[in-house]
């Protein structure tokens, strides 16, 4: 899954005042964690693929608002880890956690980091206060779901179906197909959303690892179940989504008694992203109940 042309995207910038360190896991894993300092209210950040974990500038300066996130394994100088789960991020995030003293927090995410946000929800338990996730593509072995349906463009998630060499193969000679894009996506990319061509060339610098371990992991079994999130939880997804179809956040909704969908007409996979900061009003108004 490929969110867009590798070669589009320029040197990221430096964002505000995030602090930036690797932090070294007791299994000899390297992680490169992104920090704005203490607040009242810390929400972890879960990036798309293939991106970069930098807190989205939109709401990364929101007062109050602790935002905490890291490069997954195998992006920027997060070591590699393969074999790797989207369930897999439940354990990084509680060791991010416990690094920086944090107790609680909300998970939040887009595409591919949506299903990062929901595995953690549903593994971490009470420590998730809240799950808010956008355009968010659901577990493989998803019953009664055609996961592959409505998508504009799948060959590069059925090539992870096949296997590590079949994906690399595919990433070899693989080219973006800009149609995969809605008018309003294109539009948000220029515009509001713009710092997306921000995350995507460092990440792909050293190679696609990052962009293959993500994919295959979302082909594979999570290794948690939606269903066992407690903590309210939004679903954002763009009825006009041609990456992946809302149809994966109307099962998801389904699957999760605390969830809530809500459906952008008009918006695509990019474009769901103007909303975002509903999405954290949300979890603010949950904070303050």
């Amino acid at each position: 899954m490929r969110c867009l042309p590798a070669r589009a995207y320029r040197r990221s910038r430096t964002l505000g005042p995030v602090i930036e360190r690797d932090l070294n896991l007791p299994n000899g894993q390297v992680l490169h964690i992104y920090d704005t300092g203490p607040a009242d209210l810390t929400v972890f950040w879960h990036h798309g693929t293939p991106n970069l974990g930098t807190p989205p500038p939109p709401l990364a300066n929101t007062r109050g608002i602790r935002w905490v996130s890291y490069d997954r394994p195998a992006y920027g100088t997060s070591t590699p880890v393969p074999g790797r789960t989207v369930g897999s991020a439940a354990g990084l995030v509680s060791a991010v956690a416990d690094s920086l003293g944090i107790k609680e927090f909300a998970v939040m995410g887009h595409s591919g980091g949506g299903s990062h946000a929901v595995a953690c929800g549903a593994l971490l338990g009470d420590r998730v206060i809240a799950v808010a996730a956008m355009a968010t593509v659901a577990p493989f072995d998803a019953e009664g779901l055609d996961w592959f349906g409505g998508m504009h463009s799948a060959a590069s998630l059925r090539a992870a179906t096949a296997g590590r060499e079949a994906k690399e193969r595919h990433e070899a000679s693989a080219e973006f197909d800009p149609e995969v894009f809605t008018a309003a996506d294109h539009h948000a990319l220029s515009g509001s959303q713009s710092w997306l061509n921000d995350v995507v060339g460092p990440a792909v610098a050293a190679g696609p690892d990052g962009l293959i371990d993500d994919d295959i992991a979302y082909v594979t079994p999570w290794g948690c179940d939606p269903a066992r999130i407690t903590a309210p939880t939004l679903l954002l997804h763009g009825d006009e989504d041609r990456m992946i179809p809302v149809s994966h956040s109307v099962w998801l909704a389904a699957q999760c008694p605390t969830a809530e969908l809500r459906r952008s007409p008009g918006d695509g996979h990019i474009s769901v992203l103007n909303r975002s900061a509903e999405a954290l009003d949300w979890i603010i108004r949950l904070r303050d109940w």
